[in-house]
């Protein structure tokens, strides 16, 4: 079938987003159940932006910036899992798409470009979210932490995502706001972009990951998209 030539082109075959920071605003609803859990235990909540950075990271990373601990301690099992039903029970109140995420998705599929998440979020959690947004229906695969054996940085995920496409992962574009993101990207043989507007938690900036592109808004990524739209 002709492509309209009122649509733009793009020489990649498909784009693949992390979901948590970069495809979504989440932290809203991971930091109100981290301080839940916080409240719970007659502590003092957390300030958002203070946990927005451990978000990238899940409850793992909540729970070290919100009690300072880390998988190994005894008490981490118990209060993840409770971290866990919080959050289920409150998925989307305050999350949603970054600003100009819609129009971005909405631009790749009218151009035929199809587009896919890839994320370390369980699919506990990744399909009640997907389907509440609206977003399952429209991705060409969803991929979650425990879809396939290995999680980011493991290429693995995002090599699934591209085959259930039927995509070439050299063909196509990953965006993340993680290093673990990039690395895994390159790993699979994709462009790789860093998401600077996401919460960007590990230690190293978002300059030092060694993305082929930086960006700073969602609408960023057009231009590298679809080249020949400047």
């Amino acid at each position: 079938m002709t492509q309209s030539i009122n649509l733009p082109s793009s020489p990649y075959h498909g784009v693949f987003f992390d979901l948590d920071g970069t495809l979504a605003d989440t932290a809203p609803d991971l930091v109100a159940a981290t301080n839940k859990l916080l409240l719970a235990r007659n502590l003092s909540a957390k300030p958002y932006e203070l946990l927005r950075p451990y978000a990238s990271a899940g409850a793992r990373g909540l729970l070290e910036g919100a009690f300072g601990i880390s998988p190994d301690h005894p008490d981490f099992i118990s209060l993840r899992d409770e971290f866990y039903v919080n959050y289920e029970q409150a998925i989307l109140v305050d999350s949603k798409l970054f600003d100009g995420m819609n129009d971005l998705l909405k631009q790749m599929e009218k151009a035929n470009l199809p587009w896919g998440i890839v994320t370390n979020k369980s699919e506990r959690f990744t399909k009640p979210l997907t389907d509440l947004m609206g977003l399952r229906h429209r991705a060409i695969s969803t991929v979650s932490g425990d879809t396939t054996p290995h999680s980011k940085p493991h290429p693995e995920p995002i090599l699934h995502a591209a085959r259930i496409a039927n995509i070439d992962p050299t063909k196509s574009i990953y965006v993340g706001d993680d290093i673990r993101d990039v690395i895994a990207g390159k790993a699979a043989g994709m462009l790789t972009v860093a998401a600077a507007y996401g919460y960007c938690g590990c230690k190293e900036p978002p300059e030092a990951w060694g993305a082929d592109y930086l960006i700073h808004h969602p609408l960023e990524l057009m231009p590298i998209i679809f080249p020949t739209k400047g």
